[in-house]
């Protein structure tokens, strides 16, 4: 745990992510994979989908201020592909003429007992969800268009609930650190899909004191 907290703390973890976001209502949404599919590489083949279920785990260290969170995510439509592991630090906001939100990120593919091994860890799961949606590439870049479905309970992806009446848009692209180009690029491309999406840079840790 110590090592872990000081990783994150020296910002030593390798790869960063690049992430622009915002939201379109549901109406509007196929217009919006309409112009995607237009934009982006390698679509006559159809539009990939995806369907996944997402844990949000938390352990906290005594000397620790905010919990270290680890996301275990798993195809639902892939049962016997590999669970994926993810970290995600906190979003580096000091610049504000930097295009995009930029925190570091780190994801590797585990076996099925990830669950299993990080309750033994002494993670604790916080909450979870089932994202479904498409997802498009275009260069590095990768768009997913994604709905959020709350879970009636832990474990239970049956009668799942719409968390609101939109879409959640996601453009990101995961490079060693100081590719600060690729930020321009992703705000050239974020601008071609205005005004059907505002693709912005959003604090998170705001959002917790709504």
């Amino acid at each position: 745990m110590d090592i872990l907290g000081s990783a994150k703390s020296s910002n030593i973890i390798p790869n960063q992510e690049y992430l622009l976001q915002g939201s379109i209502i549901d109406p509007s949404c196929e217009i919006l994979l309409h112009r995607l599919r237009g934009l982006c590489d390698n679509v006559d083949s159809g539009t990939e989908t995806f369907n996944d279920h997402e844990m949000i785990f938390q352990i906290r260290g005594a000397n620790m201020t905010t919990p270290i969170v680890f996301r275990a995510r798993r195809a639902l439509d892939h049962p016997d592909a590999p669970w994926h592991l993810r970290y995600v630090g906190q979003p580096e906001i000091g610049d504000k003429n930097r295009p995009t939100l930029v925190r570091s990120y780190i994801d590797v593919s585990t076996s099925n007992n990830l669950v299993q091994f990080l309750n033994e860890m002494g993670f604790r799961l916080d909450h979870e969800f089932i994202l479904k949606g498409y997802m498009f590439h275009k260069g590095r870049m990768k768009i997913t268009v994604s709905k959020v479905f709350l879970m009636p309970q832990t474990g239970n992806i049956s009668n799942l609930e719409p968390l609101s009446d939109s879409y959640l848009v996601e453009l990101s692209v995961v490079a060693p650190t100081g590719q600060d180009q690729l930020a321009e690029d992703m705000k050239m491309f974020a601008e071609q899909l205005r005004p059907l999406v505002q693709l912005d840079k959003i604090d998170h840790r705001r959002l917790h004191h709504v």
